[in-house]
């Protein structure tokens, strides 16, 4: 019999460690997905399965070119918000009237949110003049199950695995 534990690391669930075998290995999540479904449909006992993203590569999507502009007008978005939540802050903590809070938090935000992009871009310009988004993404999906309950895993699997 397998010893299979489960261990938290950091407060999240972590892998459970013990002997597991690969229902088989999938190009997208959705393919992985059905395996799972299917068990499901015949009354197996999902949790004792994974899914997992094997071949990991980072994918950077660049979205536009980052110009003075775009780069003042998102420090100082990004200021008037939290200006913004300061000033509700302040306007129901305080007795100071709340409209007075909201606009003194927000030009506060609003400054220190410009003066902060314009020296952060000051500093890179030239070095990366892009705006981008990121993702760690896998090439493929493997669907493993706990080795004590392979073989009831592809009897309900019969004729759908690949």
């Amino acid at each position: 019999m397998t010893n299979m534990t489960v261990t938290r690391w950091a407060g999240v669930l972590a892998l459970p460690v013990g002997d597991q075998e690969s229902l088989g290995s999938y190009r997208s999540y959705a393919e992985a997905q059905s395996v799972v479904d299917r068990l499901a449909e015949q009354d197996f006992e999902v949790e004792k399965t994974q899914i997992i993203g094997t071949d990991l590569r980072m994918v950077e999507q660049i979205t536009g070119k980052l110009t003075w502009p775009r780069a003042l007008l998102a420090g100082a978005s990004g200021g008037a918000w939290f200006g913004l939540l300061f000033g509700l802050l302040l306007g129901i903590l305080s007795t100071v009237s709340f409209g007075r809070a909201i606009a003194w938090g927000l030009s506060w935000g609003l400054l220190f949110g410009l003066s902060y992009a314009a020296v952060g871009y000051g500093l890179i310009r030239g070095r990366r003049d892009f705006t981008s988004r990121s993702a760690i993404v896998p090439s493929q999906f493997e669907v493993l199950v706990a080795a004590e309950h392979s073989g009831h895993a592809r009897t309900a699997l019969a004729g759908f695995l690949r």
